[in-house]
């Protein structure tokens, strides 16, 4: 952007006169020989940038600024949006290492539970070293998790370019309901840098057509006569005849510059209109994903402490309370995994609408 800016500073600026000087009739043959009879002219001389030459350089120049500034916001928008998604990442992944902890617990406490009815004769000893074979399972699913959780907090830290290790997530993310706003299609950041495109493509059609004109530069001088020992003024105008050269080639190749972003243009709206509507569809779906996979961690839950009931009181399996156990796992990350989808839908959404996802600033 600061570049942009230097260009239209620049492009403001009118271009540099020209001092010449001069000598004729000296240091010749006879009667030239020396400098008595020489003419001397000290001129300055200035292209007066007529035809609007200068205008349409700036308004080129206006153009190509407002595209990099809309570049900019897109980018900005662009990192806010990896932001938050590296940010529910690590959310995540410490929410797995959480219930994977959870799950090594309680796979430990009905491990010790077959353990005791082992020594009870109530059970055989494979169930005990079945146990035991789970609750080692438990741990490397934990030491996983904690790895990926590492691993997660380290791409934070890296994108949100912290001095200072992340470790923990102090605000939730992946809990939050989203907050999308309906925006048109054709305010998307993609369409809005398409159109600003679109208006430099047509920006340097004029400059084109102004640089077919001829310059025209204005000249002002003294002569010194030395012969006559006297002095006169000069004036004069210049400009090149516009008979081999009259910029066509260019003159077309930005019209074509001008047709294609035109094109460009037309695929942004009809692009940005499709994305915008399928990330809506996903939002609403990743919301009833969320809604079912609540229920179902709630349904495991009851499940698991009913089998767990049972199991004590000797009516069910140890089989039955594994596969309880090992459905409530599931139902848990299922339901990480299903706000972290949700998560995803909002902030593509939000990227595709040109603001911060959550509501959050960018």
């Amino acid at each position: 952007m600061d570049a942009a800016e230097a260009r239209v500073h620049q492009a403001r600026v009118p271009p540099n006169p020209t001092l010449s000087l001069e000598a004729e009739n000296a240091f010749g043959s006879s009667p030239f020989s020396g400098y008595d009879k020489a003419e001397t002219t000290l001129s300055f001389s200035q292209d007066l940038e007529l035809w609007g030459r200068r205008s349409a350089r700036v308004g080129a120049a206006r153009a190509d600024a407002a595209t990099a500034s809309l570049r900019r916001d897109q980018a900005t928008v662009e990192a806010a949006a990896r932001l938050a998604l590296v940010y529910a990442e690590a959310e995540a992944a410490q929410r797995r290492y959480d219930l994977a902890e959870e799950a090594l617990a309680v796979t430990i406490a009905d491990a010790r539970a077959a353990l005791i009815l082992v020594e009870e004769g109530r059970e055989p000893m494979l169930r005990g070293i079945q146990g035991e074979t789970e609750a080692a399972a438990a741990r490397a699913a934990r030491d996983e998790a904690g790895a990926e959780r590492d691993a997660a907090f380290a791409r934070l830290t890296a994108v949100a370019m912290s001095i200072t290790p992340l470790t923990s997530i102090e605000t939730s993310l992946i809990d939050r309901t989203p907050t999308s706003a309906e925006t048109p299609a054709s305010a998307t950041p993609q369409v809005r840098v398409a159109e600003a495109e679109r208006a430099a493509a047509e920006s340097r059609i004029a400059v084109e057509r102004v640089r077919a004109a001829p310059d025209v530069t204005a000249s002002v001088g003294v002569r010194r006569y030395e012969a006559e020992d006297a002095t006169a003024l000069t004036f004069g105008l210049s400009l090149p005849l516009p008979l081999f050269d009259r910029n066509r080639g260019n003159i077309e190749a930005a019209q074509a510059d001008f047709r294609a972003a035109s094109a460009r243009l037309m695929s942004a709206r009809q692009d940005a209109e499709a994305d915008r509507n399928a990330a809506q569809a996903r939002l609403r779906a990743s919301a009833s994903r969320v809604s079912a996979a609540d229920a179902g961690v709630t349904a495991g839950e009851e499940a698991y402490r009913l089998s767990r009931i049972g199991f004590e009181a000797g009516r069910i399996s140890q089989l039955e309370l594994r596969s309880s156990r090992a459905a409530l796992i599931s139902a848990r990350n299922a339901a990480v995994d299903a706000r972290l989808a949700r998560v995803r839908a909002e902030i593509d959404l939000a990227r595709l609408q040109g603001r911060a996802a959550f509501g959050t600033s960018q």
